[in-house]
């Protein structure tokens, strides 16, 4: 019994021996480098090849023909067209400052009388405004008909001929100042006529207008320089219209504006922005534009309110129906068609909007389809199944 014991101890420990040496040996084999390549453990392997990248795909979501219909997907493709921006804005109508005329005193004086006691007056040209009395124009009249009654000595002697023309040039100075101090010429002729100074001479209207603002009143003492009335005309008005910030860039002299007016239902008026105000409102951030209209029937009053249409011509871009275009707030996506009910997201980047359509800076080429409506209904779809655009 021990000598079998002995057998088998020797037996396990053997083992053990040739299983190490197995293990050193195939070791050895592993670490040397010399071992040819597509060998291990001199065992031929095949030679490894690089891995090929694998084509990244388009990420498109599928909704099929009947999908379509019954959520009511329509497409529209990417055209190249005219855009035309219509601005809608308040406007109104103001005095044309051209026809403003401040009649001022040309003379010391107190007004006697105020034909134009009323504001709101129309006056024509050459209608009495106003009588005054004043020492200087006395005393101008006086000059101009001692003058005046000088007679001629009708000699030919260089002293006679000297005065004679002296004679008349202050004859013509003293005309000629009372013109200036606003005395008409029939009133002149009436005084060198009669040969008698007037107490007061009348001061005519020098435009056609209406009185809209009166500083004179019966009995005043006016000193030269002081307005006396401000007049208007208003055969021809101004229509002024503010704009927003957003669309100064792109308004223009020249761009075709059609016009209404609260209370004249039925009737609009054409006309063309003539002037563009150089500087921004800063409380309203708006910019003013004014064009011109003519009023020959006077319908158009100062400070009425009018409503502004105004057509800017973008030129020709590349745009799609803005329903087209999903705004996330950090991105702008459009579903595009690739046919076979396959829609790929994809980011662009936008212009303007005019029309009803928007304009497509980059990410999409003319001809390509988008989905147009449903859009939201596409986007949800996308998101549960975890399709989203690809990095741009």
């Amino acid at each position: 019994m021990k000598k079998t014991h002995w057998i088998i101890a020797g037996a396990v420990f053997l083992a053990a021996v040739l299983a190490v040496a197995a293990f050193l040996y195939l070791k050895k084999g592993g670490d040397n480098p010399a071992q040819p390549q597509g060998h291990v453990h001199g065992i031929p392997q095949a030679t490894a090849q690089p891995p090929v990248p694998m084509e990244e795909e388009t990420p498109t979501i599928e909704i099929t023909d009947d999908q379509q219909r019954l959520i009511g997907v329509k497409t529209v493709p990417a055209e190249t067209a005219t855009m035309v921006k219509t601005i809608r804005a308040a406007g109104r109508i103001e005095y044309d400052e051209q026809q403003l005329f401040t009649m001022n005193a040309k003379v010391e004086g107190w007004i006697e009388r105020l034909h134009a006691d009323t504001t709101g007056l129309f006056l024509k040209k050459g209608d009495p405004l106003l009588e005054i009395y004043s020492p200087e124009l006395l005393a101008a009249q006086q000059e101009l008909i001692s003058l005046s009654a000088w007679k001629r000595s009708g000699g030919t002697s260089p002293v006679d001929t000297m005065l004679d023309a002296d004679a008349e040039r202050l004859k013509d100075a003293a005309r000629h100042r009372l013109r200036l101090w606003d005395i008409s010429e029939a009133q002149i002729d009436r005084i060198v006529r009669t040969g008698k100074a007037e107490r007061t001479l009348t001061i005519a209207s020098p435009v056609s207008g209406y009185v809209v603002k009166r500083y004179a009143t019966r009995g005043m003492r006016v000193m030269a320089g002081e307005p006396l009335l401000d007049m208007a005309g208003l055969s021809r008005v101004w229509v002024v219209t503010e704009v927003n910030e957003g669309d100064a860039g792109i308004i223009s002299q020249g761009m075709p504006v059609r016009i209404s007016v609260s209370g004249l239902e039925g009737r609009s008026f054409s006309a063309k922005i003539d002037f563009i105000y150089p500087v921004l409102d800063g409380q309203t951030r708006t910019l003013r534009v004014r064009c011109t209209l003519e009023n020959p029937d006077l319908v158009l009053r100062p400070q009425m309110f009018a409503s502004v249409e105004l057509w800017a011509d973008l030129g020709t871009r590349l745009a799609i129906p803005e329903d087209a275009v999903m705004n996330t707030g950090e991105r702008q996506l459009v579903y595009v068609d690739r046919g076979e009910g396959m829609f790929e997201p994809r980011r662009v980047s936008t212009g303007i909007s005019a029309g009803g359509r928007r304009e497509i800076l980059s990410g999409l080429k003319a001809g390509e389809k988008v989905a147009a409506s449903a859009l939201f209904l596409i986007d949800s779809e996308a998101q549960l199944k975890g399709v989203a655009p690809a990095a741009p």
